[in-house]
């Protein structure tokens, strides 16, 4: 199904959903997301907010994480220390994905955004949509308020050209009509860590990182036990609830989490689509996710790990009927179970200098659909995928990646049932000189059972100049999007149209070069990066709109500018500027939902050791767009100004009371054309943690 304003269109035609969902090539419409990452026992956990006390081991992180037994807790202090206030996105973190290992940002020549479990909790963030619409270099169309479908379209291309990955697992979706992700159903009430890398990524990740790579890392048990509870209410009728258990215990570690959270009533059509007389009904949402993360280690040596996610939601919603369409007067059904899973076993030599990973993931995604007068229509999606990773450290902060994949895709729906598989090897080389000069460099093979042999790479120096401290960084790399199953298999004789099984891979080139300068011992930061990008073979309508066919070219390029300062131990503020061109190369117009200017600017403020204070401001400009139903394209859409207020107070080192007000000015606009966006809304709660001794 497509992935934004035509939601509603969809549920009243196979087809239209179908063939609209293809038009995300040209930027027509609006799809999604979807591929894979590191794996979640390399992320060292990232620890912002005070944890129970621990004794530190100043070994690099790949060693502690082959010998986690050794590790030593003490019990969670009275009265946490008083840290610096986080800026949001900064670079002192360290990154997985951009090459695999765990990296500190600085040595990376990659544009990647950083959004740890501080700025979630200080952000208050529930969801995964939350947490992308600051991102630089991101859109985020949301038709409708949570659990309606989300699309993410990354430096202007689109939006099934982002692979997301969740701990080590390819969350795209096989089943939807252009192979993309639903951003909608993520919560974010488990994720420790999110890293959004821009640019070409396919030489290390394959199909769909046209655009880059979300990956979302999940947090690890470490420590005594630490039970966590929270309870949030507020306008729409909200009702959110969080339950986490975590911990570690001599060779095994464990992380429990369940999150809840509903919308009952939130405004979603606008007056002037309904006919006279007929009221709007709000859309009711209801989201359950369950996970768990759990590490063993078995000996010095080998370490199994676990990960199991699953989703069970329930959107009610107004959809679209008649000719010309209007709102229905009754509401449709969307309902979506998810399960993401990886079994990982870790074998370390050398004392972790050599790490062989080898996985097995499965994911199924089942959607659930209904409207007024229709029949219920199911669609399952499901993916198995063999890996083996081996990082090799040739020498210090120098790293040999190399690997290789097994992966089969089904769809399963009433009229079809079909399959696909794909084989691929990569190696990566990752080096640094002298702490100045770092290079990633990375080849890929992939060979398709339906579309054959496809090799890609990905090529990114940087290099940091004495004295100024300057970090000069460029990277260059193709990537290619493989057409989904529903493209090439779907049929609707009925509207005598017909899927295209010679369809070929959308392919594309890209390029960025930028800079980032530090100062006062880096306090404040800022940077620039110009981006480009040629993507070919783009699919499309043929000129009888009876079939799809590989037409089409488009140019995306831009700039990414930003600025953070650490101004007092306090007080830290941070403000992102994004400007895209992304036109169609053969007509020069340009693409749907793609704004040319989006700003956003983050201040955070610790008046008291106990209370921390947050404000955004989020800027999106004027964006070209199509109507509710699609039946009119290039169509202004007005851009629109938000204003977020934050806040928490830690009554002790138990519990923590907190409050939020989104979109203080209560501005009126919708995003996409057709859906309105919430408007002024407050919620507010309470958070319990509980350490326990050992």
């Amino acid at each position: 199904m497509s992935a934004s304003s035509l939601s509603g269109v969809y549920r009243r035609s196979l087809l239209a959903s179908t063939v609209l969902a293809s038009l995300g090539s040209v930027g027509l419409t609006t799809p999604s997301c979807a591929q894979q990452s590191a794996s979640p026992n390399l992320l060292p956990p990232i620890r912002i907010a005070p944890p129970p006390d621990r004794t530190t081991d100043s070994r690099p992180p790949s060693h502690r994480a082959a010998s986690r037994s050794r590790r030593v807790a003490r019990s969670a202090p009275r009265h946490p220390p008083v840290t610096e206030t986080p800026v949001p996105g900064t670079m002192g973190s360290t990154v997985v994905s951009p090459t695999g290992v765990v990296t500190p940002a600085r040595q990376l020549a990659s544009s990647i955004t950083i959004v740890t479990e501080k700025d979630i909790q200080t952000q208050q963030y529930r969801t995964v949509p939350d947490i992308l619409r600051t991102a630089p270099g991101l859109n985020v169309l949301q038709a409708g308020g949570p659990g309606a479908q989300t699309s993410v379209f990354m430096r202007g291309t689109n939006a099934n050209h982002t692979k997301v990955i969740l701990d080590g697992i390819d969350i795209g979706d096989p089943g939807n009509a252009n192979g993309a992700f639903d951003y909608a159903h993520l919560l974010a009430a488990d994720i420790q860590q999110m890293e959004i890398l821009r640019g070409p990524q396919s030489g290390l990740y394959g199909s769909d990182a046209i655009g880059g790579v979300i990956s979302i890392i999940t947090k690890k048990g470490e420590g005594p036990p630490r039970a966590t509870a929270s309870i949030e209410s507020g306008s729409f009728k909200t009702f959110n609830q969080t339950l986490g258990l975590s911990g570690s215990e001599k060779n095994f570690n464990y992380a429990v989490n369940v999150a809840h959270l509903h919308a009952g009533d939130v405004p979603v059509t606008p007056p002037e689509l309904l006919p006279p007389g007929r009221q709007a009904i709000g859309n009711n949402y209801d989201n359950m996710t369950y996970s768990t993360k759990l590490g063993v280690d078995l000996n010095e040596n080998l370490t199994v790990n676990s990960v199991v996610r699953y989703t069970d939601a329930m959107l009610l919603f107004t959809g679209d009927g008649g000719f010309p369409s209007t709102p229905n007067a009754t509401q449709s059904t969307h309902a979506v179970q998810q399960l993401f899973n990886r079994e990982e076993a870790v074998w370390s030599l050398f004392d972790g200098r050599v790490q062989s990973y080898f996985g097995v993931n499965y994911t199924n995604s089942r959607g659930y659909d209904a409207g007024p007068g229709s029949p219920v229509t199911t669609t399952t999606g499901e993916r198995l995928k063999f890996d083996w990773r081996t990082v090799a450290e040739i020498a210090r902060d120098n790293h040999l990646v190399f690997g290789a994949e097994h992966q089969t895709d089904r769809i399963d729906t009433t009229d079809l049932a079909a399959k696909n598989g794909n084989k691929a090897g990569f190696i990566e080389l990752q080096s640094a000189l002298a702490n100045r000069l770092f290079l990633v460099a990375n080849v890929r093979q992939d060979s398709n059972d339906l579309f054959g042999e496809r090799m890609t790479y990905r090529v990114a120096p940087a290099i940091i100049v004495p004295i100024t401290e300057t970090k000069l960084k460029a990277s260059y790399g193709t990537g290619f999007k493989a057409p989904s199953l529903s493209q090439l298999f779907r049929d609707f004789p009925t509207f005598n149209f017909f899927a295209n099984r010679n369809l070929k891979p959308e392919d594309s080139r890209g390029y960025d070069a930028g800079f980032e300068q530090p100062l006062f011992n880096d306090r404040v930061r800022f940077g620039s990066t110009y981006f480009h990008n040629d993507i070919t073979n783009l699919i499309d309508y043929n000129a009888t709109f009876t079939s799809l066919v590989n037409v089409n070219s488009a140019t995306t390029e831009g700039t990414e500018t930003f600025v953070s300062a650490q101004i007092t131990e306090r007080f830290g503020i941070r403000a992102d500027y994004t400007f895209t061109r992304a036109v169609n190369a053969a007509t020069g117009m340009q693409l749907l939902r793609r704004p040319k200017e989006k700003w956003s600017a983050t201040a955070t403020w610790l008046p008291l050791d106990a209370l921390t204070l947050s404000a955004t401001v989020l800027r999106v400009n004027d964006w070209i767009d199509v109507t509710r139903d699609g039946s009119i394209s290039g169509i202004v859409a007005p851009g629109y100004t938000l204003v977020n207020l934050r806040g928490d107070y830690a009554v002790n080192d138990q519990v923590k009371v907190f409050g939020r007000i989104d979109n203080l000015f209560d501005a009126r606009y919708q995003n996409p054309t057709g859906f309105l966006a919430p408007g002024l809304a407050i919620f507010g709660g309470i958070r319990v943690a509980s350490y326990g001794v050992r």
